[in-house]
């Protein structure tokens, strides 16, 4: 082993483990739980239990355990081997971001729309986490096993607004937990195509990849379980409406999906919308990314277990779209 690695000691006693559903008794997630649970460890995932089993790093006495769903044995020892973190893949590079808050375990920024959450084949660079990196510097855990921000929900290239990124592995943790659970508010500011019939509904309707168009999600019957709440806020006649809506759940593309499903596809949406049309104001003509606007983000801090609560104002070109649908004759 790597004489750098850290080792964890976990003993369960009897009658610990064992005796519950088998969900809980799978060596991977049970020891999870545990480390959760305890204070000045490490908090690991599932996942990266999982990869430290297969890579021979769980050992229970002189037996290297090797099957990540083998079953919990009440009286064992068990030692976890954490090697140090390796390098990240994406470089630091210096790029100005918007520190909406910022401490020892995570960072709340408020992303332009333009920029790429995490550097994929074609964004290798300018990302938020090639800004992320540079601007944390030796700050940020070895969180999965690599030293990066940690990234637990993202929002899409050319939606703008609050995201909050974990720096230790704590934080990423309890902020993993609080997205599983649906426990974060999230409210996105929109601007609709027409004015839906209904001043506040509640869209449900599984989200899945398209099997039409690849690139592209859709409510399907086979897709998982997603709602999401708007509310009419303001409407143009009946050409448009900036509504919010906000998550229940967190599905790729949610929001676009839904209000397309609904015949209200956002203004400017290049995968969901329509294009443009004829009469279109040049306001709608010139706007030219999908209207959405991440506006709120709250939380429990997953450390100091405050309440946070983020907003953040309307970038100036949907304030520009607005401003050009109330005007007279538009």
């Amino acid at each position: 082993m790597d004489p750098a690695s850290e080792t964890l000691q976990i003993e369960i006693a009897s009658g610990e483990a064992g005796q519950s559903d088998e969900t809980t008794d799978r060596i991977d997630r049970w020891l999870a739980g545990r480390l959760a649970e305890m204070p000045d460890v490490p908090k690991l995932s599932r996942s990266r239990l999982k990869n430290l089993i297969l890579d021979g790093r769980v050992s229970a006495g002189e037996a290297t355990i090797t099957d990540p769903s083998e079953a919990v044995k009440p009286g064992r020892i068990y030692r976890i081997q954490v090697p140090p973190p390796e390098p990240a893949d994406p470089e630091p590079e210096t790029i100005a971001l918007t520190v909406v808050y910022e401490d020892g375990d995570l960072i709340v920024v408020d992303k332009p729309a333009g920029m790429v959450v995490h550097p994929a084949p074609g964004s290798s660079e300018g990302t938020l986490v090639n800004a992320l990196l540079a601007h944390c510097g030796g700050s940020l855990s070895g969180i999965g096993g690599v030293r990066r921000p940690g990234i637990v929900h993202r929002i899409d290239k050319d939606t703008s607004g609050l995201m909050v990124v974990a720096k230790s592995d704590e934080a990423h943790h309890g902020l993993v937990v609080q997205f599983a659970a649906h426990t974060i508010e999230r409210l996105y500011r929109a601007v609709a195509r027409g004015v839906p019939t209904k001043s506040k509904d509640r869209i449900e309707g599984a989200i899945g990849r398209s099997q039409r168009n690849r690139k592209k999600m859709a409510v399907t019957a086979n897709g998982k379980p997603a709602v999401t709440h708007y509310r009419v806020i303001e409407r143009f006649g009946t050409r448009a409406a900036l509504v919010e809506c906000r998550l229940e759940t967190g599905r790729t593309h949610q929001i676009r999906v839904h209000m397309s499903h609904i015949g209200h596809p956002l203004i400017g949406d290049p995968l969901y919308g329509r294009g443009h049309k004829a009469g279109d104001p040049d306001a709608v003509k010139a706007f030219r990314r999908q209207a959405l606007h991440a506006a709120v983000l709250g939380f429990e801090h997953p450390v100091t277990k405050e309440r946070l609560r983020f907003e953040s104002a309307l970038p100036d070109d949907m304030d520009a779209l607005l401003a050009g649908l109330r005007q007279p004759g538009e």
